[in-house]
Parts: structure tokens; sequence; C-alpha cells
């Protein structure tokens, strides 16, 4: 008698090749195993894990900072003192370590989902930690030197969250199949019910997340206010050179009802525009005046500050990549402007019907002009000729010297206060401006004038919140916004989150019970049952034949060694005798 063992029959498998070479350069059947990974690929696997949910919040903060981005480059600026946009280097490396880890993330949980053990190449591991140590050292870095930006991710999630959660709902309810599969297929443990609870904890926190969501745009369309008025913030400086007049031209071009400025008082009591305490960034002052490059700009007379140009530098240095739109006759133009005075900016305002908006720096104790700023910037809104209810100015200081001009206090403060100091509008950076303190705010009759608001979403949250008017870098930009990106009433919203909710509850409830029935079923059928139907349902040509054993066992103290055993082919079988193995 011989017992025979059924043929070892082996299929391609190219898909389960690609996953398992790519993660861990086992090509190869016969390096790959359906064990359980090891404690120490585990912890690679939580490795990766924390670095692509990093390098998703990562990734999230500079797409909606991208508001900001004009900010960002100047606090670099005020560190270093070389005008360069850092935001490129920034966005492409995030790019190439978010698309990265993310890739392994998705090789990872197939090999999950295959049931294949999980090694992860060390080139990969060190890919892994290099990207990980890279943006954690980059959080810490915006930390120190641009750390009230974080404020924007809450900002922004009055905006994103009810897409956020669609996406994060349809991710989760993907990822029960992993979990289904791994909670159902073994035998139970603490583990793996500890497992699926924090699974289920999880999927019932996200279906009743919407509850905590603020957002000002689920409201009746009929609610909605007007559109606010748009003031051009250093006129249109990703256009032409900030606080000069080409700039200010263009902002107006660009539909903004009043200009926003920073204005300086010069040695001889002469208010111009410069935002920055020195002349080096948007002057030639360094090839003009090099010994005085890093003085404070008031310590100029007027005639040193006008004899400086104050526009080749971004034609130079093309801060927001504009400079190829421009035409020839732009750059021209562009390339001989000086600094603008006052003077020239509020009678500018006052021919197009507009208003202007003023943030006065106060020259220091040692200045000539210390003690007459004030009178020195009222001159000059009386010689420009416009109507002094069309200007108002920060700091909300000296009231008692200010009759018929408008002040505007650039802090948040309680209505009480604002009744006080006999204040009629507040100009705040948008993380200071929430949806309720702006209602309470309309409530009163005080004006809200928001700041910077340079991308689509942002004026479409403050829109629906209400607010007047924003002060923007790109009028340009917010011109093409005629309407919210986004508006929805409540009930609509209820009835997607509800639905959404219900399906993602069925889908996971329909694969928990068809992976039970699937790994019940597999369980109940014998293994050489499916090998050998396996051989029998497909042709010999199209079964790639590996590796044969046959198992010979002697009955009744077996064979003797010169007795032939006949094995039949047409039954499957080879014939086998003492002299070998013949066909």
């Amino acid at each position: 008698m011989v017992k025979h063992q059924p043929l070892q029959v082996y299929e391609k498998q190219v898909f389960v090749s690609f996953v398992t070479g790519i993660y861990g350069c086992r090509w190869k059947r016969y390096q790959r195993s359906q064990e359980d990974s090891s404690r120490w690929e585990c912890a690679w696997f939580i490795i990766l894990c924390s670095s692509f949910f990093l390098l998703l919040f990562w990734a999230y903060f500079w797409l909606v900072a991208q508001n900001d981005f004009n900010e960002f480059n100047w606090s670099v600026y005020n560190r270093s003192g070389e005008w360069r946009d850092e935001t490129i280097p920034i966005l492409t490396s995030t790019t190439v370590g978010f698309s990265y880890i993310t890739f392994l993330m998705i090789l990872a949980l197939f090999h999950i989902s295959l049931g294949q053990q999980m090694n992860l190449y060390w080139v990969h591991k060190i890919g892994v930690l290099a990207t990980l140590i890279t943006t954690i050292s980059g959080v810490v870095t915006v930390d120190d030197i641009w750390g009230d930006e974080w404020d924007i991710l809450l900002v922004s999630l009055q905006s994103t969250a009810p897409f956020l959660h669609l996406g994060a709902l349809a991710t989760l309810t993907a990822i029960s199949w992993l979990v289904a599969g791994y909670v159902v297929r073994r035998e139970r443990s603490n583990f793996h019910v500890m497992v699926l609870l924090i699974y289920i904890v999880i999927l019932l926190a996200l279906y009743l997340a919407p509850l905590t969501f603020t957002c000002p745009c689920i409201m009746d369309r009929h609610s909605l206010r007007p559109r606010p008025d748009i003031i051009g913030r250093r006129g249109a400086p990703m256009l032409a050179p900030e606080n000069t007049m080409v700039s200010f031209n263009r902002a107006l071009q660009h539909g903004a009802s009043s200009l926003e400025a920073d204005v300086t008082i010069s040695v001889d009591g002469v208010p111009f525009l410069m935002r920055d305490r020195t002349l080096r960034r948007t002057t030639d002052v360094s090839k003009v005046f090099p010994a005085r490059q890093y003085d404070d700009a008031s310590f100029f007379n007027w005639t040193e500050i006008r004899s400086l140009n104050a526009g080749q530098w971004f034609l130079e240095s093309d801060p927001y990549w504009t400079v190829e739109t421009l035409t020839a006759r732009d750059r021209s133009r562009i390339g001989n402007q000086t600094v603008c005075s006052l003077v020239e900016m509020l009678r500018l305002a006052a021919r197009a019907n507009g208003s202007a908006l003023l943030d006065i720096r106060k020259p220091p104790p040692e200045h000539p002009r210390y003690r007459s700023w004030f009178m020195d910037t009222l001159w000059a809104v009386q010689k420009a000729g416009i109507s002094q209810k069309r200007v108002t100015w920060t700091p909300d200081t000296d009231r008692g010297r200010v009759r018929g001009l408008q002040q505007t206090a650039n802090e948040k403060l309680s209505v009480e206060e604002i009744r006080q100091r006999g204040i009629t509008s507040l100009t705040l950076h948008y993380s200071k401006a929430s949806h309720k303190d702006i209602q309470e705010y309309l409530a009163n009759n005080v004006s809200v004038t928001v700041y910077p608001v340079n991308d689509p979403w942002l004026l479409s949250v403050l829109w629906c919140s209400g607010v007047p008017s924003v002060s923007s870098d790109a009028p340009q930009v917010l011109r093409k916004v005629p309407y919210p990106i986004w508006l929805m009433s409540q009930n609509a919203y209820n009835f997607i989150w509800i639905t959404s909710d219900l399906v993602s509850l069925a889908v996971v409830i329909g694969i928990f019970c068809f992976q039970k029935w699937r790994m019940s079923g597999m369980q109940n059928y014998n293994p050489e049952q499916i090998m050998l139907s396996a051989v029998t349902r497909r042709s010999s040509r199209d079964v790639n034949i590996m590796k044969e054993k046959l198992i010979f066992s002697e009955l009744n103290n077996g064979l003797s060694s010169t007795e032939e055993l006949s094995l039949y082919p047409e039954n499957g079988y080879a014939r086998y005798s003492d002299g070998g193995v013949s066909d």
C-alpha cells in the first residue's frame, strides 16, 4: 500500500509579490510568510502610522496657512534679515514626504488585508525615520517663529469640518474590513477584544462629531448679509510693490473700496508709508546710504527718503511669483516707483471716493517728532482734502485730540470697554474674531474689520458670519468670489449627516457579517479538498507545479526493495520502480 500526499500546486500571485516586494523586498514566495508579525515589525508599523498622521496634520496646516504665506516670509525676514520665499522648500518637502509615507501606509494595510507578515525593508525604515524627524523639526521651528499661526487650524474647521467628517467617515468605514478580518478569523483574546472596542468607540465618536461643529455657512441663505467690503492692505502687494502708488491703484482696479497703509513719521515731520522698521527690504537704501541701511526709517528726512527707489526690489526678488505676468510697461513703471507719502495715498482714495485705514507707528522717544506725530498726521489728512469721516486710524490713543476722525482699536475688547472708550469699530486678526464675538459686536452696532483675508474659504466664513469688511493682500483673488464657496441650510446638512452615518453603520455591520461567514466557511472546509478541487478545476497547462512530494508508508511490515510499485500517469501519478521514477 502506498499513501499519497496530493500534489502541491502554486499559482502566480503578482499583486502579492508587488506588495511584499516593494514594502519588504520579499519578491519570492519562499521569502513570504503568513505568520504573525514580530513585535519589532509591529513597532515599525506604529512608527509608520505616527509619521502618516503627523504628516497629514502638517500638510493640512500648510494648506490652510496659504492665507498667511506673506506673514510667514515677513517673520522669517525679521529674524534673518533676508527676504526669501521660504514656503517653496517647505511645500516641496511636505508633498514628497507625505506621498512617500502614504504609499508605504497603503502597502502596510494591504499586508494586513492579505494576511502577510509585515517586514519593512531597512531602506524604508531609514526613510520613515528621516521623514518623521524632519517633520517634527518643522513643527518645532514653526512653533518658535510663527506660533500664533496654529490658530488658523481651528478657524479653518469652520469651513472644512463637514467635508473632513465625510472623508473620515468613509476611511473608517473602509478600515472596518481590516478590523473585522483581524478580529473574526482568529481565536478570541483580550487584545482582539480591545481592538474591537477601540474601533467601536472611535466610530461612535465620529458619528456624533457634527454636534460639536460651528460652521457659519450652515445657515438659511435668506439670512446671508451683503458681501464684505474689501480693503486693499498696502494696496495689492502681490501685483505691485507694497505701499506704492502703483499698488494702491491696482487695489482700486480690482474692486477694493478702501485702502490700508502703514504710516511712519520722518525726522522732518512728513508722514510716509513703510511697513518695516528699516528701509532695507523695500528700497535701495543699501546702495544709496550703505552706512545707514540698518537705521530706523523714521530717522531719515523726506528728501533722503524720496531719493530711494521703492520698486526695483519687487522686480528682482519676485516675492509672489507674479513678475512674469507683468507687461513691459508695467515693469518700467514699477521699476521707477519711489516711497509714497501719506498725502499722495489719501488723495488717491479721495479721487476714487474711497476711505482709508491708517496703522500709525509712533516715533521712538528720542525722535524729534515724538510729541508732534499726531499733528503731523492730522496736517497730512487736511492737506489731502479727504473727508475726515472717511479716515480711520489706529492706535486709538489721544482720543481727546481727535475730532472728526474715526479711530479703531486693533485688540479684542468687551462691549463694555468699547462703550467706555467711545469706539465704534474694531480691526481684529481673524484668529481673534470668533463667530460668537462677531455676532455680539454687530448686535451692539460695533463695526468689525478682519485681517488678513486672502483665501476664498476665509472670506466665505467671515461673509457668513456677517463681517462688514475685510482687509486683504489679494483683492484680485477675492474679486473672483461673488458668493460663499458653499452655503447649506441646517436641515439639508442634518439630512446629509444622518444619512451618511446610517449608511456607514449598515456597511460596517455588513462587512463584519460577511467576514464571519467567510471565515466560518473556510474553517469548516478540508484544506486537502480545497487543494484537490483547485487542481481539478484548472487544466494542467494553467498550473505551475513547483514542488511534488510522495510519501510512502509501509503496511504489514512494508514492501521489499525489489518490489515494483506502479503509479499510473493517467490517474495523476508517476511510475516508481527500484530503478527510479519513470513516466
